[in-house]
């Protein structure tokens, strides 16, 4: 299905949610996210991000796994379509080439306006939005390092996650420890001026 102009949806705000480890990675050299990175608490963060959530947009390989995951509206990042094109495997869902429309046509079909959405990977779906994102939550698991592995921009390395994001207008407003005796917590990146 072809994206008109007509009809499109509204973006309220946009949301990042990642895990990484310390070396900035989302997942292993195979593209397997590993249980180093899946942590009770950070998931309890995740999850309750993904409630607040409108619309969840993500890649073919990154699937959030929870018990509200099938009632959630979703755009699926592919090249397999030429905009955007009903999901044969789920109904709530569309696949989106964001080389074929905007993001805001493609929501039309969902029914989502005034939408708060979460982007939740892969690497360049996270890249995709750097100059859109209002908040980004960026939790590292401590003590994890996954060398060749799935960096969570196109940029890291070299630059590290803080620098990519501080770079395209987000400054950290306040850390949140998550798991103390895990010595676990999550930043809360903030858009410092409007994105232009």
């Amino acid at each position: 299905m072809p994206c008109t102009m007509a009809a499109m949806g509204l973006v309220a705000r946009i949301e990042g949610f990642a895990v990484i480890s310390e070396d900035g990675m989302l997942a292993d050299a195979a593209g397997v996210m590993p249980s180093s990175l899946m942590l009770p608490a950070d998931q309890r963060l995740f999850e309750a991000g993904l409630d607040r959530a409108d619309l969840v947009v993500h890649g073919r390989h990154s699937h959030e796994h929870q018990r509200n995951s099938p009632s959630r509206r979703r755009l699926i990042i592919t090249h397999a379509v030429d905009a955007v094109a009903p999901d044969p495997a789920n109904p709530r869902a569309r696949l989106w080439n964001p080389a074929g429309c905007s993001l805001e046509t493609a929501m039309a079909g969902l029914g989502v306006g005034d939408a708060v959405v979460a982007v939740i990977g892969g690497t360049n779906v996270f890249g995709l939005f750097l100059d859109r994102y209002d908040a980004f939550f960026l939790t590292r698991a401590p003590n994890v390092r996954l060398p060749g592995g799935r960096p969570i921009f196109p940029d890291v390395p070299p630059m590290t996650p803080e620098e990519v994001l501080a770079e395209h207008g987000l400054e950290c407003a306040r850390r949140q420890v998550l798991d103390a005796a895990a010595d676990l917590a999550v930043e809360h990146w903030r858009r410092s001026h409007p994105a232009e």
